[in-house]
This record gives structure tokens, sequence and C-alpha cells, in this order.
């Protein structure tokens, strides 16, 4: 049977679909403010062509008003600019669960990268015995964070998969009682969620979709792959921030990581419950009922009570679970062996832990709960800290601390409440683990990680808190600005060379987790810079750890967007070559990037595929991988070409002004979707410093100029056309697969800029010289981009995901306009000194912050 293009599957199945049930649901009666839904394609229209004409946004929507609506009032315009906004909000919810409909068709769920098209490459090939052999080292963790880009809450999130089902079945009815549900269900949060709340939220793919997707995935290996019914490596793995990511956040308590952490006990607890009650219809059997019957009650108690007297382990309920298959299979002609084998395998890969909490806290937070903890120890004239321990060089202090035997003590002792929590949340560790399992709770990452003190001050905290005997913790740095990067390699030496230190990793089995942060890096140094300083860190800290026999385990804070270090992130992984240590693939999912990849069990299941193979496909293409000297120098050289000229860019006088006034930065907080502030420092200036990733990514988004993930590249490429040298950024892009990702995933955010909303500012007079500097790098990076490739277009190689981008971009188009027209309103009334509690200035400023959550929506992974 022939397989229609994938273009061709898209707009059969997402683009046809899309409009029929747009026009059903631009008939429904929302609210108060009549014939909306017959007005907004009249206001897309005159969007359309009012840019095709070069008008502003202030221009394009009074020109609709005087068009079609001249009898209307102030406030009426403003109404029905509201209900605009809630319209397309809820026609990009429409066309995600369209497109989650559509997944499996469109995409080739046995194609290139997915294990059954893994499993038959290696069989043809003879080589399925290596396969198995790197199943069985080989590693994938997604890590879901609590960064804030999740703008759809769990009301929506359930209609969009009621949604997706119902397109699924085609069935009229039910999509027209979900189109009404939606309608009337809010988007908007008038209060920031706790942090408990934003764990319950993403809890709900873990129950959802997670406990489907990784139990058929181990299912299918363990089935067709090896055969033989044993327990083999886990391959994938889930991790979770939410309660335990202290960075940034003071609402994250002890105590809330300790709440977190029992819930996600409690809903493995569940599902282990709802599968055993589902075994208990099928195994009506002689010897195997009463036991089944036995586990669910076990298991349903457990689940309500963590302290029920009939609990118990996972190791149990595993044992327990073998045996009665055992008896299924001797004198029941292994009816129903298959789902009792399904069960068997999920409490293997989730235990009672479900997902693995990591904690995460600064490195400069540390330093001074543990200057605290240290003269208090000293205080006491009985520690094994030397009175003068804070004169001492950073190796002497080091070497104090790798072999701290000190007792804490009482930690309520403590005056300073951040040294109180630091340190009850490493007692709180232990008690997960008692709980949990040990891989309930078993990392902490350091954020801002600069030296091996950082390190070693964490070391000797959780050893003289909780971990005395045995420290089961992995300390895992987190390297994420340029000059860190550079310095990484030196600061692991150190550690490795610490006799306590190499002794602990030897316990660990032999194995270091280190992360490396895009978010800040690419913030910090740009695209390429940022890139390119992960990529060579990585190459030094895997001949470093080799060196001292460890076995590094990078874990990256990829998130989601390609200008933090995401986009075709299989790709990336499939190219990183023999010079990177690669037995575990772990990355950051978060916000939208988590909905829109993991969001189903179809596109979950994909994603996932295509990470554990593109560890393979790297494996197998080491060699192909490797960069040549003169690529390395071409590499380089393009990198710091960039890095100088995305410095010189966040340097000019303009950045931090045009950010604050001309963009959305400021109106991240009042969306109330993440519950940590959205900017690290108190004072009321901005400091670049202080702005957190995520705020500034998705600004330059709002804007539709997507700097961070293109920013300095054009220039970079000049240089080479210039000097009649282009031949050699030709050579890079042909024999590196890692260049060739990175200007892929670059193209995307080209791809997701449209100038035109902003060309206005070019003729300000005080941002306009600004605004034609980051248009002028557009326009090169474009260029020079399209040049290099061969291609008439951005993401001419893709030409579904172009159409999806295409799609959504046109939806929100009026969302951008108004947005726009609504920033410009805000700035007049600003530079006509009304005061901020002006009425009208507020009802502008209310318009930005609600346009926000369709626009990041629709864009899926731009912030």
């Amino acid at each position: 049977m022939s397989v229609e293009p994938k273009l061709t599957r898209f707009n059969q199945t997402v683009l046809s679909k899309y409009n029929i049930y747009n026009s059903i649901f631009m008939t429904l009666p929302f609210d108060a403010v009549t014939k909306t839904g017959v007005l907004l394609p009249l206001f897309h229209e005159t969007c359309e062509k009012g840019f095709n004409k070069g008008d502003d946004p202030t221009t394009i929507v009074n020109t609709f008003f005087e068009k079609y609506q001249g009898r209307r009032n102030k406030e009426s315009q403003i109404n029905l600019l509201f209900r605009f906004i809630q319209y397309i909000e809820r026609q990009v919810v429409l066309f995600d669960a369209i497109e989650d409909a559509a997944f499996p068709i469109v995409n080739n769920m046995d194609g290139v990268g997915t294990l059954r098209n893994l499993k038959g490459n290696a069989r043809s090939e003879g080589k399925l015995e290596e396969l198995k052999a790197f199943l069985e080292e080989f590693k994938v963790r997604i890590v879901l964070t609590a960064h804030p880009t999740q703008f759809y809450p769990g009301s929506v999130l359930g209609i969009i998969t009621k949604l997706t089902e119902a397109i699924k079945q085609n069935d009229l009815a039910e999509i027209n009682n979900l189109f009404g549900q939606l309608g009337k269900t809010p988007f908007f949060k008038h209060k920031k969620p706790t942090p408990y709340q934003e764990a319950k939220s993403l809890m709900w793919y873990l129950e959802n979709v997670f406990y489907k997707t990784f139990g058929d995935i181990y299912n299918y290996i363990q089935t067709n792959i090896y055969d033989d019914g044993e327990k083999h490596n886990d391959i994938i793995n889930i991790g979770f921030w939410p309660g335990g990511d202290r960075d940034g956040n003071p609402f994250v308590k002890p105590e809330t990581t300790l709440k977190v952490a029992k819930k996600l006990k409690k809903s493995i607890l569940k599902k282990y419950y709802q599968d055993l009650r589902d075994l208990r219809k099928k195994l009506t059997f002689r010897g195997v009922e009463d036991r089944v019957i036995r586990l669910e009650t076990i298991m349903y108690d457990y689940s309500i009570n963590l302290k029920s007297k009939k609990a118990i382990t996972a190791k149990e309920l595993r044992t327990e679970l073998l045996s009665i298959r055992d008896v299924i299979v001797d004198q029941h002609q292994s009816l129903y062996v298959n789902e009792v084998n399904n069960l068997i395998n999920r409490v293997h890969l989730f235990d009672y832990r479900f997902a693995s909490l990591d904690i995460r806290q600064d490195s400069r937070i540390h330093h001074n709960v543990f200057t605290t903890v240290i003269d208090s120890l000293i205080a006491t004239g009985k520690s094994s800290f030397p009175d003068n321990y804070h004169d001492l060089s950073e190796a002497e202090q080091i070497e104090i601390l790798s072999k701290a035997t000190d007792d804490v003590g009482d930690l309520d002792a403590f005056d300073d409440e951040m040294v109180r929590n630091t340190l009850k949340t490493i007692a709180i560790i232990k008690d997960i683990q008692k709980s949990n399992g040990e891989r309930g709770a078993n990392r902490y990452i350091i954020s801002n990680n600069q030296t091996a003190l950082n390190v070693m001050q964490l070391f000797a905290m959780l050893k003289i808190v909780a971990f005395k005997d045995e420290l089961t913790v992995d300390v895992a740095p987190l390297f994420e600005t340029i000059p860190d990067l550079e310095n990484a390699p030196g600061v692991m030496e150190q550690l490795y060379k610490n006799p306590e230190y190499i002794a602990h990793l030897r316990a660990r089995g032999s194995k270091q987790h280190i992360m490396l942060g895009f978010s800040d890096g690419t913030k910090d140094g740009g695209y390429l810079m940022a890139n390119w300083g992960i990529y060579k860190a990585k190459e030094q800290l895997t001949e470093m750890s080799r060196k001292y026999d460890v076995t590094v385990i990078f874990f990256d804070g990829r998130g989601g967007p390609p200008a933090r270090g995401g986009g075709k992130t299989h790709n990336f992984y499939s190219s990183l070559g023999p010079t990177i240590e690669d037995k575990e693939v772990q990355i950051t999912i978060q916000g939208q990037t988590v909905s829109s990849n993991f969001g189903t069990n179809d596109s979950s299941q994909y994603n996932l595929e295509q990470l554990i193979s593109s560890g393979i496909k790297n494996r197998i293409d080491g060699e192909k991988n490797r960069l040549s000297d003169e690529d390395r120098t071409v590499m380089t050289d393009l990198a710091e070409t960039s890095y100088q000229t995305y410095k010189d860019f966040k340097s000019h006088a303009m950045f931090i002004p045009y950010l604050e006034r001309m963009s959305t930065l400021k109106y991240y907080a009042k969306t109330n979707i993440g519950s940590r502030p959205s900017k690290r420092g108190k004072s009321d200036k901005l400091v670049f410093s202080d702005l957190r990733a995520i705020p500034f990514v998705g600004s330059w988004s709002q804007l539709k100029q997507n700097v961070p993930g293109f920013y300095g590249v054009g220039t970079a490429l000049k240089v080479y056309e210039d000097n009649d040298e282009w031949y050699k950024v030709e050579q890079l892009y042909n024999n590196s697969k890692f260049f060739k990702t990175l200007l892929e995933n670059s193209m995307m955010s080209l791809t997701k800029s449209f100038f035109d909303l902003t060309k206005y500012m070019s003729k300000d007079e005080e941002f306009g010289a600004f605004w034609n500097i980051i248009f002028e790098e557009y326009q090169i990076t474009k260029r020079l981009l399209l040049k290099l490739t061969g291609y008439d277009e951005l993401m001419e190689n893709e030409p579904s995901g172009k159409a999806s981008i295409e799609v959504r971009e046109s939806i929100v188009l009026p969302l951008l306009t108004i947005q726009q027209y609504a920033l410009k309103k805000v700035q007049e009334l600003e530079k006509a000194g009304v005061p901020n509690d002006d009425p009208e200035k507020l009802i502008f400023e209310k318009i930005v912050t609600r346009s926000l959550f369709g626009n990041i929506n629709a864009s899926r992974n731009s912030a």
C-alpha cells in the first residue's frame, strides 16, 4: 500500500479537519457580544492585508473598527478585542487537539527511529545481539521541570484530551459539547499556583501518559527484542523538579518537597491498584484469584494511607506478581500472562517513587548557609573545623570538607529561615528514600556551580546533616555560563583527585552526574557559542572523566525552544560523535513542550523511541560524526564571532530598555502560570543578570523576533562570505551533523519570526536604530542559511513541520496584532504621564497579559 507524503497526510488529516471544525466552532455563542465568530475572520483578513501594505498594528485595529464596527463606542471595542482573544485561545486548543489526533497518521509510528524499525534493521543486518547489549546499558531520562511555560490550566488539558479522542472518532455531538465546555472554561488564573499545585498539574502526565507509554515501550523491548521474560535494564525513567527545585523559588519549603514525594507515591500506588482491579476481572482462576484480590486490597489501602499496616514493599509486590505469573503459566495455559507481565514491568520501572525527585539550589545560597553552619559548629569548640577555616585556601577547605564528621544537631536552632530550610531539605531526602526507595530522591543539583568548593560544601552538608554512614545522593554541579563551561573540566579534575570524593563515586557505580544548562548559556553567550561551548565542555569532561575511570552522565537543560537548546532534540543526540560520553540521554522538558511532545500516548511513545534510537544512531555513526581539525577550527571561529556579536548587542544601551518597555517581559509576572518569581533580584530596576531565561526568551518570541535563536549566526557566516572562504562553511555543513542540526533549529526560530508586526518600531525616535540592528541580523542570517542549505525557503526539508507553524502563526496573527496595539497604547499613556492605576492603562495592560496565553500555546516550544 502506498503512503502519501507527510505534507499530504498533514493537509488531509490536520488542515482540512481544522477548517471544518473551526467553521463549526466559530458559530458557537460564548458570550454577550454578538457575532464575534463572524467578525473574527474579517479582523484576520484586515490584519493580513494591513501587514502586506506595511500598516502598523494600531492602524490595522483602527481600520477594522472604522470599516466594520463604526458604531461601537470605545468600551464596546475593548470588549470585542477581549472576545477575539477568547476565541483565538480556543482555536489554538482546537488545532492542538486535531494535531494530536492525527499524530499517528502524520508520523510513521513504525518508521525511522522507532523501536520496530530498529529491531528490523538489527535483525536484517545480523546485529540483534549488539542491539540487546546496547539496550542493557543505555538509558533515557526525561525530567519534568517546574519552569512556568505551561499556559494551559489542568481543566483545559483535560478538555484537549477528550477533544482529541472525539476528533479521532469523528463524534460530532461530543465535539460540540466540548466546544461549549471550552468556551465556558477560563484560561486565566487569578492567583499564582503553589509549588504543590504545580507538581500536581505535572503529575497529570505521569498518570495519564507516561505510566502507559513507558510500560508499552519496555514491554515491547522485553517481548520483541529480548523475548526471554527476564528483568532487564529499565532503559527509560523520569525525573521530577516541582517541589524539589528550590533555586530562585522561595515558596518551595521542605514540607513541600515531602508532600510532593508522598503524592508521587500515592499516585503510583493508585495506578497499581487500578491495574490489579482490572486483572481481578480476568484472573478468576483457582490459586490466582484470591491472591490478586489480596494485592488489590493492599494497594487500595496503601494508596489512601501510606502508614497502612498491611503495606508491602515494591520488591514484595513484584515477587508476588512473578509467583502469580508462574501459576498462570504452569496451570492455566498462560491466560492473560501478558497483562500480568505488563504490571510486573511497570513495578520494575516506577517502583514506589513514580518519578525521581531532584533537589536543586544555587551555590551562592549553599555558601551562605554553609558559612552559618560552620560558624555555629566552630562556636561549640568541639568541631573538626579549625577556627581559621574561612581564612584557609580553597584547596585546604576542600581537604577539611571531604573528611567532615561533625553533627549539625538541632536544625530548628538556626534563626535564619533559609539555613533551616536548606538543612531540613537534606534531612527530608533521607526520609523520602526510606519511603519511596533510594531513587525517589537521590540527586542534588547545584545551580551556578563555579568551583570544586561549591560541590564539596554540599558534599559535606549532606554527610553532616543526614548521610553520615553512606551518602546515597549524587551531587550534580550545573555549569551554565560560558566561563563556567570553560572551567568545568578543571573543577571536575580537582574533585576526582580528592580521595574521599572519588571513593563516593566508586560507591555510586563510578558515575558522575553533570548538568549543562542551555537556558542561561544562551542568554549569556548567544545561540552558537552556548551550543558549541557545551559541546566542547562535554568533550573535555568526557576525556577528564575517562582518565579517572568515571562515567560521566550528562544532563542537559534543553527545555523546549531552539533558543534554549531544544528543537529537533533526537537529531542533536544522534550527532554528538565518539568524543562525548553517551551512555545516557537526560534532558529537561518543560511547559508547553511537555504537552506538545509528550501530551498523548502516541506522541509520547514516538518521541521517547526517537530519543532511544538517537543514542543507538550516535553509537553506530560515531566516527562519521567526529569533527576534523579543520572543521573544528571553523566551528570555533564561527562561535567566537557570533559570541562577540551577541555580547556587543546585549551591551547596547537600548537592550534592557527595549525589553522593558517595548516587549511583554514585565507582563509574564502577571500571568500567574508559575509559582516562581519572574526575576531573581529584588531591585525595582531591571538588571540583565536578574532576568530568568524563560521570560527572556518568551518576550523575544512574543515580539516575533526570536533573537536568542539566531542572533550572531548571520554575522559569523558573513565573515566567511566576505573573505571568500565560504567553501569552509559549506564543508563544515556537509561534514557535521551537529552543525547541521544547530542551523536547522535556528531556521525554526527564523520561521517563527515576523518582523512586519513590529516594523513600526523602526521609525521610533528612541528605539528605531536598535530595532534595525535586530532586523538586519535577521535578514543576514536568513539569507546565508538559505545560501548554505540550498533551500528556496526556510525549513524546506520539513514541509509538514513548516505547514504546522504557518497554520499556528496564522491563527494568532490577530492576537499578536491586538497585543502590539495594546502595548502601543500603554506606551502612549506612559509618555503622557498617566498614573499606574489609570483605568484605561490597566485595561490595555490586561489585554497584553491575556494575549500572552494564546501566543505561547500556539508556538508550542517558544519559551
